[in-house]
């Protein structure tokens, strides 16, 4: 195969993925993802409607994302110590009492503002659990890793779609209450359906080696890949300046400017270039995946300047669904990458890593996001955030470590990677 060879199809995507495994574990995701998407709409109409306004609303959230970005280095860890699954059933019935309390509050008329607070602090700290244990439990299931992330990652794109359209129509129809019962079911399905799943023999990570030293080695083989922190420095500037400063400022000028429906038409419409970027992920299988993926960056730098352009729904979809393509692209051709790279003793701590960086710029963007249109304006704003966007994209170009970077066999030993 040449450097420029891009396998379609082909092995191992003639293996089997429906399994009875994958089939667990499908239904496990869908469920989390479809709850995860819901509630963000749950928590805003709830404390809302509770009276506690806005900034109640920027707690509550606040709180959940804090606790995930404080708690995922030692979810890693944890993944790694006592093995992925058993990590994940916990998070799950974890967050299935805590969803399942915060609807008791709602029925029962006592939605006490630091209450909710709290109780989305611990969702989050159990979140951080769960979430390690993805990267790793995915070549577990699959004999084709990419096509199985694709699947996912339509998966996602759906629910990103359908769980707030639904958390919407159970809040008009009985209010929060159900949605965060119905919430709370989702873990209650996915914690079932991992306990079912019947995995190869895994080796916990020496439990003689302390927290610390688990940890520390965790970042040492995180800083020995140069593809890796090389991607994830990049990602500082891309999740910071275009993700998490785009996607506030353009819902505002969106709404300002198309309404709330235009908002909604829009959001779907990304949300249908995620299922097509994850359907194009499953059948395209570059040789060079980091350098593939710089188009997936490329797109989804199109994101904050399409709201600046557009003047009709039809142009907004447009511009969006194929940023939602770029988006999807990536997210597979990442995912696959750093579960066929990394040795799998190794991944839930290496991939703790990857997600807290993640979080930690998009949040940031969030928090400057505000100021930064105050000083420079939101329309220049979005002009600069694409132009960063094509600039990262570009970088991953450039670095020798990232571009060169050649996919493997999933099927090959990683513990030699």
């Amino acid at each position: 195969m040449t450097d420029t060879e891009t396998r379609t199809g082909g092995t191992p995507a003639t293996a089997t993925l429906w399994t009875t495994n994958f089939r667990y574990y499908f239904i496990a995701r869908t469920g989390s993802l479809l709850g995860d998407a819901m509630l963000p709409v749950a928590i805003s109409v709830g404390v809302l409607q509770a009276g506690y306004g806005v900034t109640g609303v920027g707690y509550a959230l606040g709180a959940w994302m804090a606790a995930l970005a404080l708690c995922m280095l030692f979810g890693g860890v944890l993944a790694d110590r006592f093995t992925p699954r058993r990590m994940m059933v916990l998070a799950d019935a974890m967050r299935l009492v805590i969803q399942g309390s915060v609807a008791v509050m709602f029925f029962t008329g006592m939605p006490s503002l630091w209450g909710i607070v709290a109780l989305q602090f611990l969702a989050g700290a159990a979140t951080a659990l769960f979430q390690p244990g993805v990267a790793s439990v995915v070549p577990q299931v699959a004999q084709d890793v990419q096509r199985a992330n694709g699947v996912l990652r339509v998966a996602e794109s759906v629910s990103g779609v359908l769980g707030p359209a639904l958390a919407g129509a159970l809040i008009a129809v009985t209010g929060p209450g159900t949605v965060f019962a119905f919430y709370a079911l989702t873990y209650g399905v996915s914690g079932l359906c991992l306990w079912a799943l019947r995995l190869r023999s895994t080796v916990a990570s020496d439990s003689a080696e302390s927290f610390w030293s688990q940890l520390t080695h965790g970042w040492h083989e995180f800083r020995s890949r140069t593809w890796l922190w090389g991607v994830i420095t990049i990602f500082l500037f891309y999740g910071c300046f275009v993700a998490g400063v785009s996607l506030p400022v353009g819902a505002e000028l969106v709404t300002a400017a198309l309404g709330s429906a235009g908002m909604g038409i829009g959001m779907a419409a990304f949300g249908a270039g995620g299922v097509l970027g994850g359907i194009v992920a499953i059948r395209v299988r570059p040789a060079r995946p980091l350098a593939a993926g710089a188009a997936g960056w490329a797109l989804f730098a199109l994101y904050p300047i399409v709201p600046v352009l557009s003047r009709d729904v039809v142009t907004l979809s447009l511009g969006w669904g194929i940023a939602g393509i770029g988006l999807a692209f990536w997210a597979v051709i990442w995912a696959t990458t750093v579960q066929t790279q990394i040795p799998a003793e190794l991944l839930n701590r290496v991939y703790a890593y990857d997600v807290t960086g993640s979080l930690f710029s998009m949040a940031l963007g969030r928090s400057v996001a505000g100021p930064f249109a105050d000083l420079t304006g939101q329309r220049p704003l979005m002009v600069a955030a694409t132009v960063i966007g094509l600039g990262c994209s570009a970088m991953l170009l450039i670095v020798p470590g990232i571009r060169r970077l050649r996919a493997v066999d999933p099927a090959a030993d990683r513990a030699t990677a």
